[in-house]
């Protein structure tokens, strides 16, 4: 487990970069756990510019998915926050185990059944007043992780 601390949206931003370079080829699972408006989406913007996607990265609360595609790599970023029990109508898993893509997940404990048991970087986000925590963890993925204070 290892905690950076944030004292900007842009700081927060250039973390995500950070991690989005580093498991660019990997297409792998990146949860996010956190408040209402801890840095989840923000974060996310990090990631894919990490990635090589330039667009503008929106929550997609209210779409549950948005799928971001540029110079060949692919962001399923879902935001599970309205969901409350596993639908069979919706088929997260399709999404989830792209691997083809780069999948973020925002409030992965609404979907636990579907979530692989290690194939991911866990991040829990803390915002306090002047700063934010960020809290990363995996088992699979700790060089990963390990690597974010190098570069």
């Amino acid at each position: 487990m290892k905690k950076i601390i944030t004292k900007s949206d842009l700081e927060t931003i250039n973390l995500g970069e950070k991690l989005g370079k580093l498991i660019k080829d990997l297409n792998i699972i990146v949860l996010l756990e956190g408040d209402l408006a801890s840095g989840k989406t923000t974060f996310t913007k990090g990631i894919a510019k990490g990635l090589g996607i330039n667009k503008i990265i929106k929550s997609p609360t209210f779409n549950i998915l948005k799928i971001y595609e540029e110079n060949g790599y692919k962001l399923n970023h879902l935001d599970l926050y309205r969901l409350s029990n596993v639908g069979l109508d919706f088929d997260l898993e399709e999404y989830i185990y792209d691997s083809n893509a780069t999948t973020v997940i925002e409030w992965p404990n609404q979907v636990k059944e579907l979530l692989p048991k290690d194939n991911y970087i866990h991040v829990k986000l803390i915002n306090n007043i002047n700063e934010r925590t960020l809290i990363f963890s995996s088992n699979k993925y700790s060089e990963v992780v390990n690597k974010l204070w190098i570069i």
